[in-house]
């Protein structure tokens, strides 16, 4: 049975296997550019796929990929798709002053916009690492020209996630954060947006968190996946921990039949079309 009363927000966030945070003691940014690419190829499949089921997403791409890759950018646009900033290097908004992090995000909104000839209105941080101790990244959001931000993750976790934070859409200045989804049970915020819960928990566990945030919560869900998590034939990284090999490569050679099942079971659109009344 179907779910299509609730529309809600499908994201992706464009970059590759090798720019993964957890990755980051193992490849140095300067092996980047030397590293087999297939952001390309699994943006492909995933406008294809998008296609097949009538529905339009937001990409947050990061500028790094979309001032080598241009063709993605534009492949993206040319579909119907919402176009957003993933920041420029993929650096945590926590690991960086404000000066720098201004930096980095501006100058992936001028290179997108640049290469796509629209507007981009919205971020999203590297990992969700924006939180308590550096809320001033809002600031910088806002003076860049960001309409909305989805960096915030209402969550515990042991690399990012602020437990404290509105579940819902809120403004912060002249911003609307729109924090990834989650589920209120048992007194305790769980996540129900995507990534590699949505490879670690069964389909069925997840179709029931996104369709009672939609009835009982009467809420939207803001769902994310990265292209990396469609591609079985990815290279696999040496040397990395046992925890962080689960976590990445876990079950993704059943993430494209499940966000397939995703894609019929429920109503998606854009965010900014969703959140910013945008047609």
């Amino acid at each position: 049975m179907t779910v299509k009363a609730t529309r809600n927000a499908l994201t992706i966030d464009v970059e590759d296997y090798f720019q993964v945070s957890a990755f980051a003691p193992h490849i140095p940014r300067s092996e980047w550019p030397i590293r087999e690419c297939r952001v390309e190829r699994n943006v492909a499949s995933i406008l294809a796929m998008l296609d097949d089921h009538d529905t339009k997403a937001t990409f947050f791409t990061l500028g790094w990929i979309a001032e080598r890759y241009p063709g993605v950018v534009r492949e993206i646009v040319a579909n119907g798709h919402e176009l957003a900033s993933h920041g420029y290097g993929h650096e945590r908004a926590s690991d960086q002053t404000p000066d720098s992090f201004y930096a980095d995000i501006n100058v992936a909104k001028l290179l997108l916009e640049d290469l796509s000839g629209c507007e981009v209105k919205g971020y999203r941080a590297p990992s969700f690492s924006i939180g308590e101790r550096n809320l001033w990244a809002f600031e910088c959001l806002e003076r860049a020209g960001y309409h909305y931000s989805s960096s915030i993750y209402p969550i515990q976790h042991d690399h990012y996630g602020m437990p404290s934070a509105p579940r819902h859409a809120h403004p912060i200045g002249n911003l609307l954060e729109i924090p990834a989804t989650t589920l209120r049970f048992f007194n305790r915020n769980w996540p129900a947006s995507g990534g590699g819960y949505f490879r670690l928990m069964p389909y069925g566990l997840s179709r029931w968190m996104i369709e009672r945030i939609n009835r009982v919560d009467n809420m939207p869900a803001v769902f994310y996946f990265h292209p990396w998590e469609v591609d079985i034939e990815q290279p696999r990284i040496p040397g990395i921990s046992a925890k962080t090999r689960f976590r990445h490569y876990l079950n993704i050679h059943r993430m494209e039949s499940r966000l397939r099942r995703l894609l019929a079971d429920f109503s998606w659109t854009r965010m900014d079309r969703l959140f910013l009344d945008q047609n």
